[in-house]
């Protein structure tokens, strides 16, 4: 089939030969496309949407032919979830507990253990008690949840169970990762800590049996040979692993000799005194599960953080620990058990797995969450997995190995089992734990059926759907001659579409203004047979129903108007311009707009083509879907700015305007031309007068222009030292001729030097406004002191002399004074007092207002100072940008309202007095009306930060690093000689406000930026296991 756009030009072909007072039903098919050939499958790849009869490619493929059953539904086969014989039950990740996960796998795994925790008895279980049936079991104690937990791993049905009764009995965020060493410490601490209360000694001291060995710090004098031990539990070896490559190299050190020389002496009772000496660890005992703890988290004192060694570690399946013992006469061959793993470079992020193997078949599992894989063969690789996130060029290659040995560069936890001939135990699961289990595997089983059900349901509904579209499709193309409806295309494909239910069907949005199928609508509409369309009406509803009467004649008869012109355009165009070229005599032409003339062709296309869109608009509002009232009045405004044909000439009053420049006189073919597709212009004949308000305007204004420059002249003549900004009294240095002076707002005076430089252009000053300066119950709002400093940039000073002046050319509002009162006897002291008087309550609130504001800002910025060899950086070392004149005018002038909007300014009624402002007014006049240089120089080692007020401390010194390379740890700020040091306190709260400037002092400069990357890490200060069940015993 042809494109979309040879279909929609073939389809209105017809209008070139054909007027629209001729068109007929045959034309009006055409248009709406009835007669298009069908598209045959096979010979259309895609859906046509310029033919309203393809019907290919709508989603039908999915259902002619044989379908597989799984189709149907989106139900997952409940047989997935259920355990694999011979399997390991896998848990859930509830979010980053992953780490908990790997735990609870290696200790389901040493049997001894699991057999202790299941022969622990409870208050509730003692007597051999059940469970009622009708009351779920909730487990009270940690061992309570362990025996529960242990006993779905041994015995459920499901292929992975669900820890977060577990995990909420330990109070653990699952939503944050900890670390999985600490959380290994703590558990088996606090298991210890409750099976310290059992009767049973093999339970009561399983803890001890399993992990406990002792060691002696050994301390040697050197003078007299005195030795002295300390003995010391351990339940795991924390091994550095900086610098080594084996296993065992990391022991050697663990055990190394240590001296204790120089100020380090060591004290000896025999000697009683300080000598030399030398410490080491002596292995006295070790346990049957011996815990080796590969310390790759550690502290990293240049970020004050924690980071990741991701070196690789050699070890092997046999480890022979009788060359680090004390006594050498033991068994202490140990067997491989477990490898614990963290993926991923960082400290702060990743993903925990681990590594067992099963202590009855001696083969190896990986136990990813819910997730469980034997390992044999080739993937028989202990302590290997992938990196998450890291760059192939920092991975370094792995080290060979032999057989029998492996090297991890993610293994952080090396479990061994005491080699033993025994064979191993069988653990049977208690009674009344087993009947826990098998209820659970009975809800299982009822959610298997439950599933397997709506499954079978699904499919039942699927294969009657199946058969009914097959029918339908065959009979949903239309035949020629036969009754047909238009349905949406994008229905149609909801129909067909089994994982969206259709909905009722909707046709109003292809309806035009006349509440018929609009012809433009044709492209998202395809032709059905009536069959079809009356069983879619009676099984789904909806309308109106779209037939043959629903093709729109009146649509057909606009648009083949309108495309008959746009033909004739173009011939008209031509005829026109020849027109132009012709000189009319008298007064027989026409005025027409240059400017219109110049565009025309432009302006009748964008005209014909507003048609088309009007007529969509107008079915939007047909169908509820019309646009709100702001848009509307939006709409109006743009039309309204834009001018129509001829209007270019139309005055304000409606007639003719009286430039003569912007028009010329066109003969009356021309202007017969032009009136086809400008029905609506404005005419004027080339006798018509201009307007004559205009001409009666044009003369008032030449007079009020040179009233203007009159009015200028003189008040410059008047006012010519205020003018100029020359000879201007001071408040800090008060001149000895006068003991009293008058204040007038700085924007009146920076209005009137613009109405003086620009008389013909700027409107003039009729009132001081001298309102804005006071508040709303008439006081002044500034003090003495404040005018002399802060607040002098909005107030100008007169003289006497000058204010006598100012009252006959303006309109004094209000009369503000400054008077000088001088002691008797004392010529020097002075009292100043103003009138009106100060108004406290009103100036306290102002202050107020101005610190709010100081104190609530948004991406503000500031200024970070670094200093550099402890040189002193005085207050003056970034000042303020003194601009000049010209700058500060402009500066001015952009952020000034206009003249003519201030009320303080009114124009049209020279004497009239205007309101008080009100106090907020008062602010944001005092914000707008004169805006304060607040520019900042800056100078050598200083950086612009954006801020806000909201954002903390902490992450102030996060974008200082960013900025400077100095880690937070090493940031000492400092704001007006103040510390700041609390991280947790918002920027506004420390008096930190826009354009001010903080010093820093690094303590040590990093140089190596990637070393900083886990800072980024972590925003608030580590919290551990704090708060946790693990620290309540």
């Amino acid at each position: 089939m042809a494109p979309r756009l040879q279909l929609e030009k073939a389809a209105w072909r017809w209008t070139e030969t054909v007027p629209p007072e001729a068109v007929t039903q045959e034309h009006i098919e055409a248009a709406y496309r009835v007669g298009l050939e069908p598209c045959q499958r096979g010979t259309c790849r895609r859906n046509c949407r310029g033919n309203p009869n393809c019907l290919v490619g709508i989603g039908e493929h999915v259902w002619l032919g044989e379908i597989d059953e799984n189709s149907f539904h989106n139900i997952d086969d409940p047989n997935c979830e259920r355990r694999k014989k011979n399997a390991f039950v896998g848990l859930t990740n509830l979010g980053a507990t992953c780490y908990v996960n790997t735990f609870l796998q290696m200790w389901f795994l040493n049997l001894e253990l699991r057999q202790a925790l299941y022969l622990c008895s409870s208050n509730e279980h003692a007597a051999g008690e059940s469970i009622p049936k009708d009351k779920d079991y909730e487990p009270q104690t940690i061992c309570e949840h362990l025996q529960y937990l242990f006993a779905l791993l041994q015995n459920s049905k499901r292929r992975y169970i669900d820890p977060s009764g577990f995990v909420k009995a330990l109070g653990l965020d699952t939503g944050q990762q900890q670390d999985a060493q600490e959380f290994s410490k703590l558990f088996m601490s606090l298991l210890e800590d409750t099976l310290s209360k059992q009767k049973n000694p093999d339970v009561r001291n399983i803890v001890q049996k399993q992990f406990c060995g002792e060691y002696a710090y050994v301390t040697v004098c050197n003078q007299c040979g005195r030795e002295s031990k300390l003995v010391s539990k351990f339940y795991e070896l924390e091994l550095n692993i900086q610098g080594h490559k084996q296993l065992t190299d990391c022991i050697t050190e663990f055990l190394k000799e240590e001296k204790l020389e120089g100020d380090n002496r060591y004290f000896c009772e025999t000697c009683q005194s300080k000598q030399n000496a030398t410490r080491k660890i002596r292995l006295l005992s070790l346990p049957c599960t011996l815990n080796l703890q590969l310390m790759r988290f550690v502290f990293d004192r240049q970020t004050g953080h924690k980071k990741k060694l991701n070196t690789y570690i050699g070890f092997s399946e046999l480890l022979d620990m009788e060359p680090f013992m004390e006594q050498k006469n033991g068994v202490y061959v140990y067997e491989l058990s477990a490898v614990l793993i963290h993926r991923g470079v960082s400290a702060y992020s990743g993903h925990y797995i681990a590594h067992v193997k099963d202590p009855q078949t001696g083969e190896w599992y990986k136990f990813n969450d819910e997730d469980i894989e034997k390992m044999e063969g080739k993937k028989l690789q202990l302590g290997i997995e992938e990196d998450l996130a890291e760059p192939s060029k920092s991975q370094t290659r792995k080290p060979k190995c032999g057989k029998g040995t492996h090297c991890s560069r993610n293994a952080y936890m090396l479990v061994y089992r005491l080699q033993t001939r025994e064979k191993s135990l069988t653990v049977e699961v208690p009674a009344f734990l087993q009947e826990l289990v098998e209820r659970d595997n009975c809800k299982f089983e009822e959610w298997c059926n439950e599933m397997a059900e709506m499954r079978k349901q699904s499919v039942a509904r699927g294969k009657i759907k199946h058969e009914e579209v097959k029918e339908l499709y065959q009979r949903l193309p239309a035949e020629a001659g036969s009754p047909y409806d238009f349905i949406s295309l994008e229905w149609l494909q909801k129909w067909l579409d089994e994982s969206t239910p259709p909905k009722p069907i909707d046709n109003t949005a292809c309806l035009c203004s006349h509440g018929k199928l609009h012809p433009d609508k044709i492209c998202i509409m395809k032709r059905i047979s009536e069959y079809v369309a009356d069983f879619f009406y009676r099984r789904y509803g909806g309308g109106p129903r779209l037939n043959v009467k629903a093709l729109c004649k009146d649509c057909v008869v606009e648009r083949c108007r309108i495309l008959r012109l746009k033909n004739q355009l173009n011939e008209d165009y031509k005829t026109v311009t020849n027109l132009l070229k012709i000189t009319v005599k008298g007064s027989e032409g026409f005025w027409v707009g240059k400017a219109s003339l110049r565009s025309w062709r432009q302006l009748a296309l964008e005209q014909l083509n507003e048609q088309d869109e009007d007529a969509e608009h107008s079915n939007g509002k047909l169908n509820g879907n019309a646009p709100n009232k702001d848009e509307v009045n939006e709409e109006k405004r743009e039309e309204e700015e834009e001018l129509n044909f001829n209007e270019d000439i139309v005055c304000p009053h409606g007639d003719l305007c009286i430039s003569e420049n912007e028009r010329r006189v066109v003969s009356k073919e021309a202007w017969k031309k032009l009136k086809q597709y400008f029905p609506k212009a404005p005419e004027f004949p080339s006798n018509k007068e201009c307007c004559s308000q205009c001409k009666i305007l044009e003369r008032e204004g030449e007079e009020n222009e040179a009233l203007h420059k009159m009015m200028a002249s003189e008040q410059k003549t008047s006012l010519q030292n205020l003018f100029h900004d020359k000879c201007r009294p001071c408040l800090g240095s008060w001149p000895q001729e006068t003991d009293e002076l008058y204040i007038v707002s700085q924007f009146f005076v920076e209005e009137w030097r613009k109405f003086v430089r620009r008389p013909t252009r700027c409107s003039p000053v009729s009132s001081l406004g001298n309102s804005a300066l006071l508040c709303p119950h008439g006081g002044l709002m500034f003090t003495y002191a404040s005018m002399t400093k802060e607040d002098s940039k909005l107030i100008a000073l007169i003289w006497p002399s000058e204010w006598e002046r100012i009252q006959k050319l303006f309109v004094v509002d209000h009369v503000i004074k400054i008077t000088r009162t001088r002691a008797a006897g004392e010529p020097e002291s002075a009292l100043y007092s103003s009138e009106p008087q100060l108004c406290p309550e009103c100036r306290g609130g102002l202050l107020c207002q101005q610190q709010r504001d100081l104190r609530e800002y948004t991406q503000a910025t500031i200024y970070i100072h670094k200093v550099v060899d402890n040189k002193k950086v005085m207050k003056d070392a970034a000042p303020e940008l003194n601009v000049s004149s010209s700058e500060a005018e402009e500066e001015r002038e952009e952020n000034k309202p206009e003249g003519e909007q201030d009320p303080d300014f009114n124009q049209s009624n020279g004497g009239a007095k205007r309101q008080k402002l009100s106090h907020q007014s008062y602010i944001s006049y005092q914000k707008q009306g004169i805006r304060r240089s607040t520019r900042h120089r800056k100078v050598r080692g200083e950086k612009a930060l954006l801020v806000s007020a909201n954002q903390t401390l902490k992450e102030l010194k996060i974008q200082i690093m960013h900025a400077f390379s100095v880690a937070p740890f090493d940031q000492n700020l400092l704001i007006d000689g103040k510390i700041l040091s609390d991280d947790t306190a918002t920027l506004g709260s420390l008096g930190i406000i826009p354009e001010s400037v903080i010093l820093l002092k690094a303590d040590e400069p990093i140089a190596d930026y990637a070393a900083m990357d886990d800072v980024m890490q972590v925003c608030m200060p580590e919290e551990g296991f704090k708060g946790t069940g693990l620290l309540g015993h």
